[in-house]
């Protein structure tokens, strides 16, 4: 049960560490940098500090320019000016410290530059040093070492992840002048590789950047420029890939429409064959209608044409009888009205 209740403490002291605001009661003991990260760390939150009274203030420097924590349209603590410097406590702005006092990790700007500081200083922004000063193992020096002279040299090993998870980042730094590295093992300042050399760490190379396999590569800092050649294979591609869509379109949507013209030619086809059949069919049925005797009157119409009339019988209300019209319609038979010798229907 004691690693269980270990893991349990530990989580609640992660959690429940960092929070006591303004007035509460804090611990400079517990003041330290994380492990993996070195990143500062005390009782108090993101915008107090723990005063040696045991109690948490509010801050009152910052080192950033937009320092974490504070919300928007907060009253920031003030910038140190020049000359001096804000802890990683952040409780107020110090002097620069002299060569050889004590300062805090990759705090070089604690440290009082050089009188030939524009010489000396950084200007690859690599972290090297602050206006030709660094702090190294906690001690503030110069870097104003040249080559074959012993230096100081500092491996911080930092806590990374990537995509096989979580592996060590081990970053080494020196006191030696801009252009040279500390060697690790002969503590010797010595010229930065080329290109190609082989190396074993990053700052071995002028461009920082040993690969895996030993050599010192490209720095990766530099943009990567490609020939014209790439440019044009690039705008071939694209037009290439733009007209032959607009072609393959046209060659779809034009055997498209051959299919729809060839449907529609079909269906007229069709129809156009259907009424030949019918007309064909009416012309066949005229020509046997008239081809019955009398020209279609058959004896029954006859004997009602002949017929006597009848005395006091009821005139007929018509008088239709039987009437073939040829005309232009072909319409075949049709019954019409027909006038009798004497005026009447």
């Amino acid at each position: 049960m004691l690693p269980l209740t270990l893991v349990f403490l530990s989580c609640w002291a992660l959690v429940d560490a960092g929070s006591v605001s303004k007035g509460g009661n804090c611990t400079q003991a517990d003041s330290r940098l994380q492990i993996g990260t070195y990143q500062f760390f005390d009782d108090c939150d993101s915008v107090t500090y723990c005063a040696s009274n045991g109690t948490c203030l509010l801050k009152g420097c910052r080192k950033d320019e937009f320092p974490f924590g504070y919300a928007t349209g907060a009253t920031l603590p003030p910038l140190c000016p020049s000359g001096q410097f804000c802890p990683d406590e952040a409780d107020v702005c110090q002097a620069q410290l002299t060569v050889g006092s004590p300062c805090q990790l990759n705090r070089d700007d604690e440290c009082e530059p050089p009188p030939n500081a524009a010489e000396l200083a950084d200007t690859t922004n690599r972290g090297l040093n602050v206006d030709g000063a660094v702090c190294l193992n906690n001690v503030c020096m110069w870097a104003n070492k040249t080559s074959g002279e012993s230096c100081t040299v500092e491996n911080t090993a930092y806590i990374a992840y990537g995509a096989t998870g979580e592996f060590i980042d081990i970053v080494s730094r020196g006191n030696c002048v801009v252009g040279l590295y500390c060697d690790s093992s002969a503590l010797q300042c010595m010229a930065e590789k080329d290109l190609g050399a082989s190396c074993t760490a990053d700052k071995e190379c002028s461009s920082w950047n040993c690969l895996a396999s030993g050599v010192c590569g490209v720095d990766t800092t530099i943009p990567k420029h490609v020939g014209t050649w790439v440019y044009v294979v690039v705008a071939i591609g694209i037009f290439g890939g733009i007209f032959g869509t607009l072609f393959g379109l046209f060659i779809l949507h034009r055997r498209q429409r051959d299919q729809e013209r060839e449907k529609r030619m079909q269906y007229w086809r069709e129809q156009n064959a259907f009424h030949q059949n019918l007309l064909q069919m009416r012309q066949t049925a005229r020509a046997s209608i008239l081809s019955f005797p009398n020209n279609g009157n058959s004896a029954r119409s006859t004997m009602y044409d002949e017929a006597p009339i009848m005395q006091h019988a009821a005139p007929k209300s018509s008088g239709l009888r039987n009437y073939l019209a040829d005309d232009s319609s072909d319409e075949g038979m049709m019954m019409q009205p027909s006038t009798r010798d004497d005026g009447r229907f």
